[in-house]
């Protein structure tokens, strides 16, 4: 099971201008990846779901 507890890691770099720098590091693990994954999918699931009861209660309120 060595593959599922192999780190993987990710670097990035921005800029803006000539002063503003930001690095960023994340180190993750394939199963931490799919939670990640998970969380997400549930997030957006959930807004859709608020989204149409707003929707379909401004209609309602018409």
């Amino acid at each position: 099971m060595k593959a599922l507890s192999e780190r993987q890691v990710a670097r990035s770099l921005v800029r803006v201008g000539k002063f503003v720098k930001v690095r960023a590091t994340v180190e993750l693990t394939p199963i931490g990846l799919l939670s990640i994954g998970a969380m997400v999918s549930g997030i957006l699931l959930s807004t859709s779901v608020l989204v149409a009861t707003a929707i379909r209660e401004s209609r309602r309120g018409d």
